[in-house]
């Protein structure tokens, strides 16, 4: 939709024409932005692949929901060993420093491990918003 600097009566007017351009600037400022959300679960224990494709798939349905999905243990394990104790607490100190730039939690499935329970703890105590989804990526309060 184009807006004119004339009004209905064909009389120049600036002001109202601003207050459009304004209006029409910040709606799509919006529509341009997408919160960071990071994505908690499982990981280790259980079937890794499994829980890769869950990790990739809850991600989708984050960019679906018009967020911007941070999920470190689809990264990190392509270069770091969770078996080896050391790189183990690294990402974990790595995954608490990038949690602080998201906006919200979001933590997925009823299965909490231990490096999750971890997350959610401090997510809760730096009073993050934590969000609870099933499996099925549907949010349960």
């Amino acid at each position: 939709m184009r807006i004119s600097k004339f009004n209905h009566e064909g009389y120049y007017d600036p002001t109202t024409y601003r207050a459009f351009k304004n209006i029409e600037k910040d709606e799509k400022r919006k529509a341009r932005f997408r919160p960071l959300v990071y994505i908690c679960s499982p990981y280790a224990g259980g079937n890794k692949e499994k829980n890769i494709a869950n990790a990739q798939r809850y991600c989708r349905f984050a960019v679906d929901s018009g967020c911007l999905p941070l999920a470190p243990h689809l990264y990190f394990p392509q270069f770091m060993d969770d078996s080896d104790g050391h790189d183990h607490n690294t990402a974990m100190f790595m995954n608490m420093i990038l949690m602080t730039k998201c906006a919200e939690v979001w933590v997925f499935g009823n299965n909490i491990t231990k490096g999750m329970a971890a997350e959610i703890r401090r997510a809760n105590e730096t009073q993050k918003p934590v969000r609870y989804f099933s499996n099925k990526c549907k949010e349960v309060h």
